[in-house]
């Protein structure tokens, strides 16, 4: 109850600092070629949304292409962007899209119809098949993962991984479906993409079963010490990269939305810090912006200023 009470003062309080005062610069996209090289090259659209190209395939995480994170605009506000870097529509097909859960900010109704048709597979935890399939995403393309689940698919290997979070998108049906983070490993390079959830000894435990990474992409935002259990704080961000044994860290789930009471440059300042106590390599960019493995911007640059 102690707890109730505090966030619904922090409500009450309200502040100005959770989103910006003018919409956050993006890098435009105007097109994507069909084909792709080798290369490993990520594009983040802010949130929690990667479009990730690796050895010839592109892989989509969490998409949420949506004004608001929620069915209830004032939850969550509008995205702070205004605009994506590229409308879905324009973006070429897809050979998988991955899920790490069924919440609104990471599985979107009308981002899923946009792709449906344009993927060939729907990687979700057990459980979240059944709402693809209640939106009418094909049965053959869907399939469901429990934790340390492994699939070839294209010459990747697919791996659902664990985390600490909840899942539900009711207040009925609160934790019937799994949640998770994902491997992502090709030939040459691996990627780690950790979804939402708490710190804990599973990073370690993927870091020494996969690792190393080339690349993780790293919740980061949205974060309070009240529910620290479901959501790492930004030095727990740059420890858990640590943990798994990352070479580079992207930074995400932060920049789009305020699902949190911090200000909404909080979460970069802090891992930026950290980061450099560390001597952790970080890149930091615009929404849009391509990140290419082995060529990464370092940058430590203030867009969001």
């Amino acid at each position: 109850m102690k707890t109730l009470l505090s966030i619904l003062r922090d409500l009450a309080k309200g502040n100005p600092k959770r989103t910006p005062d003018r919409p956050i610069p993006i890098e435009p996209i105007e097109s994507l070629p069909a084909e792709i090289d080798e290369q490993t090259r990520a594009i983040w659209f802010g949130h929690s949304t990667v479009l990730l190209e690796i050895a010839g395939r592109r892989i989509l995480f969490d998409p949420t292409f949506a004004d608001t994170p929620s069915p209830f605009p004032l939850f969550g506000g509008k995205r702070f962007s205004g605009k994506l870097p590229i409308e879905p529509e324009k973006l070429p097909p897809i050979d998988a899209v991955l899920l790490s859960h069924d919440h609104y900010d990471h599985m979107d109704y009308h981002s899923i119809m946009m792709l449906k048709d344009k993927t060939s597979l729907f990687c979700a935890p057990s459980g979240v098949g059944k709402r693809l399939l209640k939106w009418g995403v094909k049965r053959e393309k869907i399939r469901e993962f429990k934790w340390w689940n492994e699939l070839e698919f294209a010459g990747l290997t697919l791996v659902c991984t664990p985390a600490k979070h909840f899942s539900g998108r009711t207040m009925f049906d609160r934790n019937t479906t799994l949640w998770c983070s994902w491997v992502v490993a090709g030939p040459q390079t691996k990627v780690f993409f950790s979804g939402d959830g708490g710190y804990g000894a599973h990073f370690t435990q993927i870091g020494n079963k996969y690792g190393p990474f080339d690349l993780t992409l790293m919740e980061c935002g949205q974060y309070d010490r009240r529910w620290a259990d479901i959501h790492m704080m930004p030095e727990e961000t740059v420890q858990a990269h640590i943990d798994v044994q990352g070479k580079t860290l992207l930074p995400i789930h932060w920049a789009a939305f305020s699902l949190a009471f911090h200000n909404w440059t909080d979460p970069i300042e802090r891992v930026i810090k950290k980061a450099k106590e560390q001597n952790v390599c970080l890149t930091t960019p615009k929404m849009g912006e391509i990140v290419t493995v082995g060529e990464e911007k370092v940058s430590h640059s203030t867009w969001w200023e």
